[in-house]
């Protein structure tokens, strides 16, 4: 950024007034002593704006992302946020971030639909001196200033440890998978798997509900269709989970099995564990409060790490009331 963009036009006002006092007291004009003076410009303080592309906001974890952002960013008048979603559009959040670019922002926050995709452009935002916080999902590479999320793959194990000690270590799972293109995904999915080594469990049937509930809902339909003995649904977010159950309970056999899933909003999973709709539900900070710290600490000169991890609870109905239980401790 060049340093009259850093310093505003307002106090490039003040390097001109002091300029005008100088000149009328070298023409022999009497000027008004300094502490009576009242500037005709007042300073403003530094004003930054970040650019925030959203994947999408037709899951309610993200909806709660864009919220966090929004609630850390209003504690400080010097920022201005413009929010964008990509309406599960890898197009349209390629072209957020060329946009946000070509306007000069201050800062891009990104929570990508893809990584491979998103890579590229957020590259190149990168590039032109331009910080990068990406939000939950990652790029390929290392072309960005900071990712902040927490660790899936973690998650997913301790998912898999609990549904094996509950289970007895034997046992029919259906798995609902969030959007095996992304690295949640991923990560949930292959933690899980080790999670559940060396037990007996077997996955009895896998689909890609791409983290909607409408589609863990068929989804599961399916599988109750094609099996008559299922003991837990472990879906990729609460969603998933809460589309199992009510496919179980149209089918009259939510009682045959357990539900577990991963979120914990509190108006969602936090809830659905409250009502004994799941029996286990693993939280996924949105990280929306600490972007706005990180992106605070970028704009003002400091050093950053290149990732923070965030900690993660899991909630059950013995543990709800007392705020969960840490995992990896």
């Amino acid at each position: 950024m060049n340093i009259m963009k850093r310093l505003g036009t307002k106090q490039w006002g003040w390097i001109g007034l002091a300029a005008g006092l100088v000149l009328l007291v070298e023409c022999g004009q009497q000027a008004e002593p300094p502490s009576r003076l009242e500037p005709a410009v007042q300073p403003a303080a530094v004003k930054w704006t970040i650019g925030m592309s959203q994947c999408n906001l037709g899951e309610p974890w993200r909806v709660q992302m864009n919220a966090d952002i929004k609630k850390a960013a209003e504690a400080h008048p010097e920022l201005t946020v413009i929010f964008k979603d990509a309406q599960n559009d890898t197009l349209k959040q390629r072209a957020h971030i060329e946009e946000f670019v070509s306007a000069g922002v201050d800062l891009i926050i990104v929570s990508p639909k893809e990584a491979a995709p998103l890579t590229p452009p957020i590259a190149k935002a990168y590039q032109a001196g331009i910080p990068v916080i990406v939000l939950d999902r990652r790029v390929l590479g290392d072309q960005y200033t900071c990712f902040i999320g927490a660790d899936n793959k973690l998650i997913g194990e301790a998912a898999g440890r609990w549904i094996a000690e509950t289970l007895g270590g034997r046992g029919n799972v259906v798995e609902l998978k969030g959007l095996m293109t992304s690295t949640p995904g991923q990560d949930r999915n292959s933690g899980f798997r080790k999670g559940i080594e060396g037990t007996d469990i077997e996955i009895i049937f896998e689909a890609d509900m791409k983290w909607l509930e409408p589609d863990a809902r068929k989804e599961m339909e399916s599988a109750l269709g094609r099996f008559d003995h299922i003991d837990l649904v472990y879906a990729h977010n609460d969603p998933g989970a809460h589309g199992a159950y009510l496919a179980a309970k149209a089918a009259g056999r939510e009682k045959e099995m357990k539900f577990v899933g991963i979120d914990a909003l509190p108006h969602e999973g936090l809830a659905y564990v409250k009502q004994g709709i799941l029996d286990a539900c693993f939280e996924y900070p949105t990280g929306g409060r600490e972007g706005i710290d990180i992106a605070l600490k970028i704009l003002q000169g400091e050093e950053v790490p290149r990732e923070v991890t965030l900690r993660s609870r899991v909630f059950t109905p013995e543990n709800i009331e007392q705020g969960g239980e840490w995992i990896g401790e």
